[in-house]
């Protein structure tokens, strides 16, 4: 009967697999940052320019934000009219649009973190 040789590389797969997962997070959370940007209210404003995506890859949680004082009521407000660009909900609309783009970037990293 012949010998069968097993080896375990669990811990070695755990961290690839978080290196890829935190690559994708990065990479969606860039998407969504790109696609949040036309309709971002106030051309050329701090608002547009206050966008960032983030990364806490110990957590494994992307974020997205805008930093004035004023993105959560231009964002929350539906009865603002931006007529030269624009609009409410320029963060949602799109996170809930790109959501299976976004989950497909991710996924793509893991798996190719995983290749031997």
């Amino acid at each position: 009967m012949g010998q069968v040789r097993f080896e375990w590389n669990g811990d070695a797969v755990k961290r690839r697999e978080r290196e890829g997962r935190n690559r994708g997070l990065r990479i969606a959370a860039e998407h969504l940052l790109g696609a949040s940007l036309p309709l971002v209210p106030l051309l050329d404003s701090p608002l547009e320019q206050s966008g960032t995506a983030t990364v806490d890859e110990s957590k494994g949680q992307a974020a997205v934000s805008f930093d004035t004082p004023y993105a959560v009521v231009q964002h929350e407000r539906l009865d603002f009219h931006h007529p030269k660009k624009g609009q409410a909900k320029y963060l949602e609309q799109p996170f809930h649009e790109e959501a299976e783009t976004m989950k497909a970037l991710i996924a793509a990293q893991i798996r190719r973190s995983l290749r031997t």
